[in-house]
């Protein structure tokens, strides 16, 4: 008789035991060990315990190829997350198998040993079938869907509770996603009270009235600097939407500022055509926004513009505008606004930009380029990868939460009833254009910051933290990602043969990028640098990308004049009719300004069971080498945070969003 030594692992979070009947089933090559309850005295399969038992087989199994765990239900149906399960076989070495996935009603799983291969490096023909059934299981599970023409696609699932369990919120997640959001607008909701419901804010010092609990120091920062050009110019760099600047070497026809116009806000001996061809001149040039509808709230409309803003680098002043047009095309209801008009023509203006700003970086930079490429990775591999797969194991750790948030982001936020329909100036059919508008132009290149930043032409622009870090983070991505792919694939052939990870590149390419021929993404994968490039890509999307976009979003946005949400007046048309209660009509009211208080405070948190850049809670690798390459990148993000933090330190601005330790595995939120 063959005595095998087992452990089980059970999951951590709330109700991952069970009390549940659990089978095990040991499945070797020459042979299955007995069905045996896995029973000992006391109880069994709590949260977090780790179990052992002996499990038996008449004769001996050769090679053990798989786990089988089979869940029963007892009295009353309670699911159970397993671990992981060792098995120590008679007279030889601990292996791991692990699970990392939730039993949920009468079910049968089987689970393979922890040493990542792909399909040509599996030579029994049991594994190879029992690889054939995961992807045939998991192809029915995860489906795709199009939820709206013109964007990318996404996992078919109408609410978050269509979703498996196995990417499905834990219980403490779901518990403070839905506390957090009720305490935000409940808090928001008593300041409106206090407020008595004015439709319009008396002026511009009245949003301290909603400055209560939900504050943060650069939040406050922002209330005390948000008129000055320096600190709008600040923003572009370092702000929730650092990409949208860019290097102008030509003054658009469109936007026809002169030298005269700028001349005042020029270094001493210098003007606009000498700072053009040194490469001092930036642009924003927001001509997406361009014929937007705009949303109605309350029996109200709202307007949006769509701004050009010209930036000089002063060496003194630092990144400052200089000039302003509020719509795409010239004329005598189109004013140039610039730094010397009256202040308040100026700041109204400047207002406009960022109100646009807050629609692209929401939208396009923020849930588009962000939430939406990366459920496209989720979805291709769920469907394309067996969990055995050293891509899948890569991957893993940065799709958790990532289609439940989606799903709720396309319920509750984006919907035709949702939260930006209540209070944003392109929520309803708004939004979906503005998507579908940037999925056209949305590029491969784009997506990989190295180029990115040299297509812009902002590689020389200084104190770009955005730019510095991301680099950093990239390099440390890329060279992890390329040492994992050298262990696995041994030549640019091996991957050409690996058939399951060139369906997962058409899955991607084919079935979730769709309609977008000038994207940049191949169908086929034939290099172990493409392969390399591709999944850096992945990695860093889902995790620095978001993080530089999602993370700030309050300290912005709490101080609304800064980046109002909606606007309720049109652009101004004379720059000498501006006035205070101008400005006071067109911001956000009083509601208006409470959600949006709320919601990026909700939305822009730090998550309390956030894991951060390179940590990993589930050990989907259990090779020596591979753990080796993991401890290293480690070693190298903590290097990169050293880093970021001797340079902040005595910043009265700190830019910290890009602290690898601030940044999580995935995108949660």
């Amino acid at each position: 008789m063959e005595i095998y030594t087992l452990t089980v692992a059970t999951g951590t979070s709330e109700y991952s035991g069970t009390n549940n009947y659990i089978f095990v089933t040991l499945v070797g090559e020459k042979g299955e060990s007995e069905r045996t309850l896995l029973d000992n005295p006391g109880l069994d399969f709590c949260r977090g315990a780790v179990d052992q038992y002996k499990v038996t087989s008449p004769s001996p199994l050769g090679s053990l190829l798989l786990v089988r765990l089979e869940k029963q239900r007892y009295w009353v149906e309670d699911n159970w997350f397993c671990r992981y399960v060792t098995v120590e076989p008679p007279g030889g070495h601990k292996m791991t198998f692990p699970c990392y996935r939730w039993l949920v009603g009468d079910v049968k799983v089987e689970i393979r040993e922890g040493t990542a291969k792909t399909l040509r490096e599996d030579s029994s023909s049991q594994l190879v079938a029992h690889r054939k059934r995961e992807l045939q299981d998991k192809q029915k599970t995860y489906r795709w869907v199009t939820w709206a023409p013109g964007i990318p696609r996404c996992i078919d699932a109408k609410t978050e509770a269509d979703l498996p369990q196995d990417v499905r919120f834990e219980n403490e997640k779901r518990s403070d996603f839905e506390h957090s959001l009720h305490y935000a607008l409940l808090e928001l909701s008593l300041k409106k009270l206090a407020i008595r419901f004015g439709k319009s804010w008396n002026d511009l010092d009245d949003f301290k009235r909603i400055f209560w609990k939900l504050r943060s120091p650069i939040a406050e920062y922002c209330m005390e600097h948000w008129k000055e050009d320096w600190f709008f110019g600040y923003q572009c760099l370092n702000g929730s939407n650092p990409r949208m600047i860019q290097r102008c070497k030509k003054i658009p026809e469109n936007f026809p500022v002169t030298s005269d116009m700028v001349q005042s806000s020029m270094a001493p001996r210098t003007n606009l055509d000498k700072e053009l061809k040194a490469g001092n001149i930036y642009l924003l040039d927001y001509a997406i926004m361009d014929g937007i509808p705009t949303n109605t709230i309350k029996g109200k409309p709202q307007y949006i513009a769509a701004p050009l803003c010209l930036l000089y680098q002063h060496p003194d002043e630092g990144l400052i505008p200089i000039a302003i047009q509020l719509e795409q095309t010239s004329g005598l209801d189109t004013p140039i606004f610039l730094p010397r008009d009256p202040p308040l023509a100026w700041l109204l203006a400047k207002m406009w930009v960022r109100h646009s700003e807050f629609q692209v970086f929401q939208l396009l930079s923020h849930l588009l380029r962000t939430h939406l490429v990366v459920e496209v990775f989720c979805v291709a591999t769920l469907r394309q990868l067996p969990a055995v797969h050293p891509i899948y194991k890569l991957l893993a750790p940065h799709l958790r939460y990532t289609l439940e948030i989606n799903c709720r982001g396309r319920t509750q936020l984006i919907s035709a009833d949702g939260i930006f329909k209540r209070v944003v100036s392109t929520g309803g059919d708004g939004l979906l254009v503005l998507a579908q508008r940037e999925y056209k132009v949305l590029t491969y290149r784009s997506l990989q910051p190295c180029i990115d930043f040299a297509d812009r032409g902002v590689s020389q622009l200084p104190n770009y933290f955005y730019r510095q870090h991301s680099l950093m983070l990239w390099e440390a991505i890329h060279s992890f990602v390329s040492g994992m792919i050298n262990l696995y694939y041994q030549s640019d052939h091996d991957v050409q043969e690996d058939l399951e990870l060139q369906a997962w590149i058409r899955d991607i390419s084919q079935e979730g990028f769709t309609e977008l021929p000038n994207f940049g993404l191949h169908s086929k994968l034939s290099t172990r640098e493409e392969l390399s490039t591709l999944l850096a890509v992945a990695i860093f999307t889902s995790t620095a990308q978001h993080a530089a976009t999602n993370n700030g979003q309050f300290d912005w946005c709490a101080w609304v004049p800064n980046t109002p949400c909606t606007m309720r007046q049109p652009p101004p048309t004379d720059k000498d009719a501006v006035t205070m209660e101008m400005i006071m009509a067109t911001l956000p009211d009083v509601s208006q300004s409470c959600v949006q208080m709320a919601i990026t405070w909700h939305l822009g948190r730090a998550q309390p069971d956030a894991i951060p850049l390179g940590q990993y809670m589930e050990e989907h690798f259990t090779e020596s080498r591979a753990v080796e390459l993991i401890d290293r990148f480690r070693t190298e993000l903590k290097e990169i945070e050293d880093h970021i933090l001797s340079q902040n330190e005595g910043l009265e601005l700190q830019y910290l969003f890009l602290l690898p330790s601030r940044i999580e595995n995935s995108i949660t939120i």
